[in-house]
């Protein structure tokens, strides 16, 4: 690649760095390319152009006060908001494109001609409402790195044919193939049957108001999954539930296993797989309305928890960390009754005992923090017991 200096064109980017490592291939080389990785502060990734990207930043293209952020963009925010030393790790990183470079060692800037953002606009987007959101408040962010990958080529073609093996080759999915193989064509049924106007999100690109989140509610589904229907050998009584937090994918594909056994008559375990898929059908509505009630619970007025959200003295967002362990100690209340699985409290039981619980174990076991309560067994035992108890009661 020939190199002339950059100083003097417009095109010019300055993207202050870390770390830079070049990590170019054999091929790269004799393709006249360069590609390096490295580290950068979050800040420098805010300014960066996305031309040659196939995505924009899904909620500025599609207005902000019409579309509400994604799983993806909650995660990637979540992740700035109570653990920002893990960002760097727990976040993908950006890849960019450039036509020429330039390092200045001492200063530790990248000088780039025409760059552009290929892979990591939802992150760029995310970190442009974060440190907005920390000016709007008057708060001092944390210093937050972020990984990126630097492909320096003049070759336009490569570069659009970058771009989307980036964002696509690799991006298929597991709701998607459910979607395609008809697995959540009767979920999204099952659902329809109190909420005729939603329809159950089968593809990344179904991101309107109109969609529900498929796997968070199959993650809500399996937290309520009863100890007696658990598909687990050693896990009926009182079985682990923290995954069904923190693991989506896990969650869809177990979801895609049960479907599976419970449609193929010749498994051995068939018997108990259908009912259990009977069991995330008839729950899928009152699943959906759970999740969504507790998420804003009035009961979590005066607990005083830092992490809730609250908005005029009202409960605008609890955080899933709390609410999965409540999710899953209300599975002792699953019932099959004439008309179906339900979640069926007996009459003695009230909600606020379960948050006053809640709110016990994320002081003294979770320390505050409610990522460690949605991971944490002991905060998903201690409110188990106390639905088994009312369960245990009620029966006696």
């Amino acid at each position: 690649m020939q190199r002339t200096p950059l100083a003097a064109d417009r095109f010019l980017v300055e993207l202050p760095f870390y770390s830079l490592r070049n990590v170019s291939s054999p091929e790269d080389t004799d393709n006249e390319r360069r590609v390096y990785f490295g580290h950068a502060p979050a800040t420098s990734m805010l300014d960066l152009p996305t031309d040659e990207n196939v995505r924009d930043y899904l909620l500025e293209a599609e207005g902000r006060k019409r579309r509400q952020p994604t799983q993806v963009h909650r995660a990637i925010r979540d992740t700035l908001d109570n653990t920002p030393h893990n960002f760097s790790v727990l976040n993908g990183g950006v890849s960019i494109v450039a036509r020429d470079y330039e390092i200045d060692e001492k200063k530790k800037v990248l000088r780039l001609l025409k760059p552009s953002i290929i892979n990591g606009s939802q992150t760029q987007g995310v970190l442009k409402d974060y440190y907005r959101d920390m000016e709007e408040s008057d708060a001092t962010p944390p210093l937050i790195h972020i990984t990126f990958e630097l492909i320096v080529t003049e070759d336009d073609a490569l570069i659009a044919e970058t771009s989307i093996a980036r964002n696509f080759q690799n991006d298929v999915m597991t709701v998607s193939i459910a979607g395609r193989l008809g697995q959540l064509e009767e979920l999204e049924k099952s659902v329809q049957r109190q909420y005729p106007e939603y329809k159950l999100r089968q593809s990344e690109t179904q991101l309107s108001d109109d969609y529900i989140a498929t796997e968070r509610l199959i993650q809500v589904i399996t937290a309520l999954t009863p100890e007696e229907l658990w598909p687990k050998p050693g896990e009926a009584d009182n079985p682990n539930k923290t995954f069904t937090y923190a693991m989506k994918t896990k969650c869809l594909k177990n979801f895609q296993d049960v479907y599976r056994k419970a449609k193929d008559e010749s498994d051995p375990e068939h018997a108990r797989y259908k009912e259990l898929y009977q069991f995330y059908l008839d729950i899928a509505p009152q699943a959906y309305e759970l999740h969504e009630t507790w998420k804003t619970h009035d009961g979590f007025v005066g607990t005083r928890l830092r992490s809730i959200q609250r908005e005029r003295g009202n409960i605008k967002e609890v955080p899933d960390g709390i609410i999965f362990p409540i999710l899953a100690a209300l599975s002792a209340f699953a019932k099959k009754t004439p008309e179906g699985w339900k979640i069926e409290p007996p009459n003695s039981f009230r909600d606020e005992e379960i948050i006053s619980a809640a709110t016990t174990v994320y002081q003294e076991i979770a320390d505050h923090n409610p990522q460690t309560m949605g991971k944490s067994k002991a905060c998903y035992t201690q409110l188990y017991q106390l639905t088994s108890l009312y369960k245990r009661l009620s029966s006696g």
